[in-house]
C-alpha cells in the first residue's frame, strides 16, 4: 500500500453544523481525541477533501472543532465484522480454557457498528438480565485494499489502520448457546474509535499497549504482544479462501480482567462508563451504558 497522506483520522460532526459529517485530521498531533471531547474541550481539526478513511483526499486548508465523534467507518463500510476469540494467553488462563490452535472467529453483523461517546451504548433490558452485560476491549484492525490468501509476511501490508473497540457481551445469551455471534451482536454494541492510526505511525502493532476502565477503575491492562495470534496471523487466516474487502474490521480479542472474571462480578450497568485506552497514537473510546426497555 502506498504511503499515506495522513497519520490520524477523526470522522465527525463539527460544531458550526451538526447534521454535517466530515473527516480531517487533529491540529495536534499529540492530543487524546477521546479524553479531549470526553471532558468538554475544543478539538481542532484540519478537514480533508474525503469523506470517507478509505478515501480521504487531501487537507483542504479549512479547520473545523469537533461537535460530535464518529466511528471512523460507517455501517456500509465495514461490512460483516469479524472478530477473534479468545485471543490473549492471559485471558485463556482467565477463562480456564485451553489456548486454542487456529483462531477462534465469530462475526458480527454490520449494525452492531456504533460511534464513541457521546452516543450512548444501549443494552436491551427485555432479552438480557439485569446483570450480564460486559465489556471487551479490543484493538481494532481496519482493512485498506483486498485482500485473499495473503501469506503472513505480506498480511500488514493490507492493513489501513488501527483504532480501539469495545466488544460488549451479553454472558447470558452468550452461555446459553455455541455461537457467540447473537448474544455480541445486538444492534449498536460496537463503538469503535475514537481515531483512526495509520500504519505508518504503527508500523508493529505489537508494540501497542492496551487498558480498560470501567468508572475510572482500571480492570484490564496488557501489552498486544500477549495475543495469541498476532495481527499478521489474524489477517492471513481470515483471508484463506475468502474475500476482505476495503473497510473490513478485525476485533483481534480481548486481554484478561473481564468482568465476569472478577468476584464479585464487574458486570457494566444502567449510566456506567467504559474507556478502552490504545497507546500510543489512538487514543481512548468511551462509552456509555443505558438500559433500554420494550416498554
Amino acid at each position: 500500500m502506498s504511503t499515506s497522506t495522513w497519520d490520524r483520522l477523526v470522522r465527525f460532526n463539527p460544531k458550526s453544523s451538526s447534521s454535517t459529517v466530515l473527516l480531517g485530521q487533529p491540529v495536534d498531533a499529540n492530543i487524546d481525541v477521546g479524553v479531549a471531547t470526553k471532558e468538554g474541550k475544543d478539538v481542532e481539526v484540519n478537514v480533508f477533501s474525503g469523506k470517507s478513511v478509505l478515501s480521504p483526499g487531501e487537507a483542504t486548508g479549512k479547520k473545523e472543532t469537533i461537535g460530535k465523534l464518529l466511528s471512523p467507518l460507517t455501517k456500509e463500510e465495514v461490512g460483516s465484522i469479524r472478530c477473534i476469540g479468545l485471543n490473549y494467553h492471559q485471558h485463556a488462563q482467565e477463562a480456564k480454557m485451553a489456548v486454542p490452535k487456529v483462531p477462534v472467529l465469530f462475526m458480527k453483523p454490520a449494525t452492531a457498528l456504533a460511534n464513541p461517546h457521546p452516543s450512548p451504548t444501549p443494552v436491551p433490558r427485555f432479552h438480557v438480565s439485569d446483570d450480564c452485560c460486559d465489556y471487551e476491549s479490543e484493538l481494532c484492525v481496519v482493512i485498506g485494499k483486498t485482500c485473499k490468501d495473503v501469506s503472513e509476511a505480506d498480511a500488514l501490508s493490507y492493513v489501513l489502520g488501527y483504532t480501539a473497540s469495545n466488544d460488549i457481551s451479553h454472558r447470558d445469551t452468550q452461555f446459553e448457546q455455541s455461537q457467540w455471534g447473537f448474544s455480541k451482536g445486538f444492534d449498536d454494541s460496537c463503538p469503535i474509535g475514537p481515531t483512526l492510526v495509520s500504519t505508518k505511525l504503527i508500523p508493529d502493532p505489537a508494540k501497542l499497549h492496551i487498558k480498560g476502565f470501567k468508572n475510572g477503575k482500571k480492570l484490564q491492562d496488557c501489552g498486544i504482544e500477549d495475543l495469541i495470534f498476532n495481527v499478521a496471523k489474524c489477517v492471513s487466516f481470515l483471508s484463506r479462501a475468502t474475500t476482505l474487502e476495503p473497510g473490513t474490521i478485525i476485533l483481534t480479542g480481548t486481554p484478561a480482567g473481564v468482568g465476569f472474571g472478577y468476584d464479585p462480578k464487574e458486570y457494566l450497568r444502567d449510566g456506567d462508563e467504559f474507556a478502552v485506552e490504545v497507546s500510543p497514537h489512538v487514543g481512548t473510546l468511551y462509552n456509555v451504558i443505558k438500559d433500554v426497555k420494550l416498554y
